[in-house]
C-alpha cells in the first residue's frame, strides 16, 4: 500500500449512524403514501377513492407511529433532539448559530412537525367528509353540513401540504449545498459524516418493544373503530322502493330514487305525466296520487346524501331532464360523450350502467365503474 493511499484512508471522514431503519422506512413510506394520495385526489376521478382512502389512512398510521417513535426512539428520532425554541430556530435561519446538526436542524424540525400535523388534520377532515357526505366510516352519522365543511377544509389542507412539501424539497436541496452533504442519500443509508463542532444531541436509548406495544394497541383500536360495524347511517335513503313507482317508472327508464328531488319537484313532475318529456306517461288518478305521496315522503329533504344535496332543486318546475341539468353535466364533464352512446350504456339516463348502486339513491363513488369498450 502506498503512502498516498494510506494518507487518503486516514483522512477519510468517519461516518456515524444518524437515522435508524424505522425513521427511514417512515420517511419513504410516507413519501409513497402521499404521492398516491395526491395523484388520486388531484388527477384521478371519483372511482379511485378507495385507493385514495387506503393511502391516506396509511399516511396517518405512519405519522402516528412516528409520533410514538419520537418519544421512544433513539437519539436523532426523538422530538426532544430536534424541536427547539423559536429563538434557536430564528438563529439557525439567519446563520448566526455555529455548528452543524447531525439530525434534523431546528428549521427542519419545525417543518417536520408541521408536515405531520397537516397529515393528521387531513386524516380527521377526510374521515369527517367520508362520514358526513358519503355516510360511511366511523363518523357516518355526522350531519351533512359538517361533513361538507370537512371536505372543503380537507381540500385546502391538501393544497397547503403540497406547498409545504415543495418548500421541504427546496430546503433540503439548499441545506445539502450549504452543508456539502447529500441529505437524501443520508436518509437512504442512515449515515452522515462526523465533523468537528457537530450538534450530536443527548444520547438516548431506543425502547422498541414499548413502542411496538403502543403501535399495535392503536392499530387494533383503529381496526375496531374505522368500519361502520353494520350501523345504519342517519339520513339514509329509503331502501325499499314503492312497488307501483318501481313498476311504472322502470318500464321506460331507471326509477330515479325519490331522494334526488324535492317534494315540489316530484309534485310538478307527477302532475305533468301526460307530457312526460315528450311522452304520454299518464296513470290513473289513484296510482298517481299514491306514487306522488310516496315520492314526497322520501324526497331530498328526508336524507343526508351528496346526490340529494346536489340534485335537489335542479329541475324546479321546468321540463328539463335530470341529465340535462347543470349539476349532472358538471359531475360528468370528464366522461367522454361516446361512452354514453356505446354498449352497454346507450343513454345518459342509464345510470345503473356505471353506478352499481344507482337504484338505491346512494351513487357512492365506491360503486362507480365505467364499462370498457366492447372488444370487436
Amino acid at each position: 500500500m502506498t503512502d498516498a493511499t494510506t494518507t487518503e484512508i486516514s483522512i477519510r471522514p468517519e461516518r456515524v449512524r444518524v437515522w435508524d431503519i424505522w425513521v427511514r422506512l417512515f420517511h419513504w413510506l410516507l413519501v409513497a403514501s402521499i404521492t398516491i394520495v395526491a395523484v388520486t385526489g388531484f388527477l384521478f376521478d371519483a372511482s379511485w377513492i378507495a385507493l385514495h382512502i387506503v393511502a391516506g389512512l396509511s399516511a396517518v398510521a405512519l405519522v402516528v407511529a412516528r409520533v410514538i417513535w419520537g418519544f421512544l426512539g433513539p437519539t436523532h428520532a426523538r422530538f426532544a433532539n430536534f424541536l427547539r425554541r423559536p429563538a434557536v430556530v430564528l438563529s439557525h435561519l439567519t446563520g448566526k448559530e455555529s455548528g452543524r446538526y447531525l439530525g434534523h436542524n431546528p428549521a427542519g424540525g419545525v417543518m417536520m412537525l408541521g408536515l405531520m400535523g397537516i397529515v393528521l388534520m387531513l386524516g380527521v377532515t377526510g374521515l369527517a367528509g367520508l362520514g358526513g357526505v358519503l355516510r360511511t366510516g366511523p363518523l357516518l352519522s355526522l350531519p351533512y353540513p359538517v361533513g361538507a365543511a370537512g371536505l372543503e377544509i380537507h381540500e385546502a389542507l391538501a393544497v397547503l401540504l403540497l406547498v409545504m412539501i415543495l418548500a421541504h424539497i427546496a430546503a433540503a436541496i439548499f441545506e445539502s449545498r450549504r452543508s456539502r452533504e447529500n441529505l437524501v442519500r443520508s436518509m437512504l443509508s442512515g449515515t452522515k459524516e462526523s465533523r468537528p463542532g457537530d450538534h450530536t444531541g443527548h444520547p438516548e436509548r431506543a425502547r422498541p418493544f414499548i413502542a411496538l406495544f403502543l403501535i399495535l394497541g392503536l392499530a387494533v383500536t383503529a381496526t375496531l373503530l374505522l368500519p361502520n360495524g353494520g350501523r345504519a347511517p342517519v339520513g339514509a335513503p329509503v331502501a325499499e322502493l314503492d312497488a307501483s313507482f318501481d313498476d311504472e317508472c322502470s318500464a321506460c327508464h331507471l326509477a330515479y330514487h325519490p331522494s334526488l328531488l324535492t317534494g315540489s319537484e316530484w309534485r310538478a313532475l307527477m302532475a305533468g305525466l301526460e307530457d312526460h318529456y315528450g311522452e304520454d306517461a299518464s296513470l290513473d288518478p289513484e296510482t298517481t296520487a299514491r306514487i306522488t305521496d310516496w315520492l314526497v315522503a322520501h324526497d331530498a329533504a328526508t336524507v343526508q346524501t351528496r346526490p340529494a344535496r346536489m340534485f335537489a332543486g335542479t329541475l324546479g318546475t321546468s321540463a328539463v331532464s335530470m341529465t340535462d341539468s347543470r349539476v349532472w353535466n358538471h359531475l360528468h364533464e370528464d366522461v367522454r360523450e361516446e361512452i354514453f352512446l356505446r354498449a352497454p350504456v346507450y343513454s345518459k339516463s342509464n345510470c345503473s350502467a356505471c353506478h352499481g348502486d344507482a337504484e338505491t339513491g346512494w351513487f357512492s363513488p365506491f360503486h362507480i365503474q365505467i364499462p370498457k369498450e366492447p372488444s370487436k
